[in-house]
């Protein structure tokens, strides 16, 4: 009987440690992307809704409404026009995307049969609301 030689020793694999384990390479990395989206969206301008409540009588001979928002350097930051075939609904939504602070608001107001824009001028406080409710009037001349 032919005696078998013994077979060779395996070679040893060697032992893993964190060092060489391959999962706190990609922690990191899904932890580099997490960081990169949470300052993202920490630093994203806030989309808000401005509500402009119309009061009072004379809205029905409104046609269009051209709204600009301007910063403090009188830039103009949003501006949105909207025309009306029988005057506008008793809300009118804008959205605009603003960071917390004072702006300018111009609306100006065409009304059917006159040719020269109605001009509101007024000041936009915004906070930490999604929305902004302003009540809204005809001033006295454009009625």
């Amino acid at each position: 009987m032919a005696e078998e030689a013994p077979a060779p020793p395996a070679p040893e694999t060697p032992r893993r440690t964190w060092r060489t384990h391959p999962l706190p390479k990609r922690l990191a990395l899904i932890a580099i992307v997490a960081l990169g989206l949470w300052l993202w969206r920490v630093t994203d301008v806030p989309e808000r809704q401005l509500i402009y409540r119309l009061e009072g009588d004379g809205w029905g001979d409104v046609r269009a409404m051209d709204l600009q928002v301007l910063d403090s350097e009188e830039h103009i930051v949003k501006r949105e026009e909207r025309f009306f075939a029988d005057g506008p609904p008793l809300e009118v939504t804008f959205k605009v995307d603003l960071p917390e602070g004072t702006f300018r608001t111009l609306l100006f107001l065409q009304v059917e049969g006159r040719e020269k824009r109605d001009v509101i001028r007024g000041r936009l406080m915004v906070g930490e609301a999604k929305a902004i409710v302003v009540p809204l009037r005809l001033p006295a001349a454009s009625r």
